[in-house]
């Protein structure tokens, strides 16, 4: 088992690759992952989120969001939602 430094960057690293695939995927809807995963880009920009403020480092939930999408949550919108 790694050590808790190594496993938060090996987590870290997960959540990234999570994230890079979700934005070259842009066809995979977010009520399609809710459906099928109990979870969505916007639950993860909540997590962010909240990430953020346990660590002092609060953000705003737009700031999260674009984190999440790359781009200003409502670009991503009109570009990518069915």
């Amino acid at each position: 088992m790694p050590s808790d430094i190594n496993k938060e960057k090996i987590e870290a690293a997960v959540l990234r690759k999570l994230l890079d695939h979700l934005r070259k995927n842009t066809d995979v809807q977010n009520i399609d992952l809710m459906n099928l995963a109990g979870f969505c880009r916007n639950c993860l920009s909540k997590w962010y989120l909240e990430a953020s403020r346990d660590t002092g480092q609060e953000i705003s939930y737009d700031e999260a969001k674009e984190i999440v999408y790359s781009m200003p949550y409502e670009e991503w919108k009109e570009k990518y939602q069915k």
